[in-house]
């Protein structure tokens, strides 16, 4: 079998502990997070948000719950918390401070999305309505990318940027964050051409988004689900296809691709022959129609045959490298300045050290086993999620495998991170039939009062 929980007990008598009723349904942050998208990043919140709703959820499990289970396995990421914290003995300067605390907290709150859904009976968290934010945050990621077409010099001072002191926005991370752009135009092919951004901060963002809740949507397809089948839906399947090849994205692409020959082969090893061939027609379909269109071709001949990143990025994690060997136990706390000499021109800042892939970031900022420790757990997740018997868990083992594979070329945070974490408890919860207990019946048993099920603080 694929799982086999643990339990933290809580001592006698604190399953007492009575919360004031919000008249709130129990997936409200997930809701409030995924729904809203739009508005938190219109405020300049998106990546500062997960935390805070994260925060949110532990409070909800803490109250909620007689006793916590966790994943077999969530012991190796709760080593690598440990080990990014003492990794912090290396960080020296106010912005490596925050940058370490900013990385702490996403990594921090990722999990805590994952037990939140993971410990949700399925009577008042279902897998149909997560899947239908997910679907929903799939919107909101090709909404923005047709912003980004739209109004490709677009951008936003936000209330973040009014609040937050002007001091830390010399920091040129802080700034972006809080002045979203809508696009990144670069002309690296020649001619300009406007990469999708919104509502993330930078191209790679919306194109490491995109592929990771492309699975939630072809769950709700290969399950049935009404939002699989809405008529909007439906079209924007195709019509995504233009904002992914504008943001001339590799990776994304290669996402796209490993999505649609692993997904086939294990749906066919499952003998889902029909669901294989619909939908293997229908991408040969829209490919065919969309790479025999004169602008788009172009775009792909053009990007295929200019990898302009290529050298950039193999000087960038050869500094990656020599860092780490360096610094091997605890890294450098954080990414550290590049020292690049063949810059584009004199205004132009090369990436640090340790960016440019999620792989990256961890060897540098906290050392060889931090990274083992990250990437083996993501590895095991995979792994023990391989036979999940529904097409959900399917599909979320899937978001899981897309996340590795993107890790040397994109980061994880903030928003994939979480994403990925939702995948993996749906995709455990797929192999518990009854699920975690409920948490009515806990309650009983503990001699505390029974709340509503749609009442609490989250």
């Amino acid at each position: 079998m694929i799982v086999g929980p643990t339990a933290a007990e809580r001592p006698p008598g604190t399953a007492r502990r009575r919360h004031p009723a919000l008249l709130l349904p129990y997936g409200w942050p997930l809701y409030a997070l995924l729904y809203g998208y739009p508005l938190w990043w219109a405020l300049g919140l998106a990546e500062f948000i997960w935390p805070v709703f994260g925060f949110v959820m532990l409070i909800s499990l803490t109250m909620r719950r007689h006793s916590l289970k966790v994943p077999r396995g969530f012991g190796v990421y709760a080593l690598f918390l440990l080990w990014v914290v003492a990794s912090g003995v290396n960080v020296s300067g106010a912005d490596k401070i925050v940058g370490f605390a900013y990385r702490l907290a996403l990594y921090g709150s990722a999990p805590i999305f994952g037990l939140y859904v993971f410990n949700a009976p399925r009577s008042i968290l279902s897998d149909r309505a997560v899947v239908k934010a997910m679907v929903a945050f799939w919107l909101v990621v090709v909404g923005g990318g047709f912003l980004g077409l739209a109004l490709p010099h677009l951008q936003i001072t936000t209330l973040a940027a009014r609040v937050i002191p002007r001091h830390f926005q010399t920091n040129s991370f802080v700034y972006n964050l809080v002045h979203p752009k809508t696009a990144q135009v670069q002309s690296f092919l020649g001619f300009p051409v406007p990469r999708p951004s919104a509502p993330f901060v930078f191209t790679n963002d919306w194109g490491g988004n995109f592929a990771l809740v492309v699975p939630f949507l072809l769950a709700a397809w290969t399950e049935g689900h009404r939002i699989g089948r809405n008529t909007v839906v439906r079209l924007l399947v195709p019509l995504s296809l233009i904002p992914v090849i504008f943001s001339l994205n590799r990776t994304l692409w290669a996402s796209l691709a490993l999505i649609a020959v692993y997904g086939g082969i294990r749906l066919g090893a499952r003998r889902q022959v029909m669901t294989v061939i619909r939908g293997a027609v229908v991408a040969a379909a829209l490919g065919g129609m969309l790479f025999f269109v004169g602008p788009i071709h172009q775009l792909i001949t053009e990007r295929v045959a200019h990898p302009h990143s290529n050298q950039g990025r193999s000087v960038l994690y050869s500094q990656s490298i020599s860092l780490a060997a360096q610094k091997p136990l605890f890294g450098w706390g954080g990414p550290q300045q590049s020292t690049v000499t063949d810059a584009k021109s004199s205004t132009y800042k090369h990436p640090d050290a340790g960016t440019q892939g999620q792989f990256w970031t961890i060897l540098v900022s906290n050392g060889m086993p931090a990274t083992a420790l990250f990437f083996g757990y993501l590895l095991f997740a995979t792994w023990q999620t391989r036979r999940s018997r529904s097409s959900l868990g399917l599909w979320c083992h899937v978001v899981v495998l897309v996340a590795i594979f993107q890790s040397p070329f994109y980061g994880l945070l903030a928003s994939q991170l979480h994403l990925v974490f939702v995948a993996i408890a749906l995709a455990y919860r797929d192999a518990i039939p009854d699920g975690p207990a409920p948490v009515r019946a806990e309650l009983a048993r503990a001699g505390g009062p029974a709340p509503g099920p749609l009442v609490g603080v989250g």
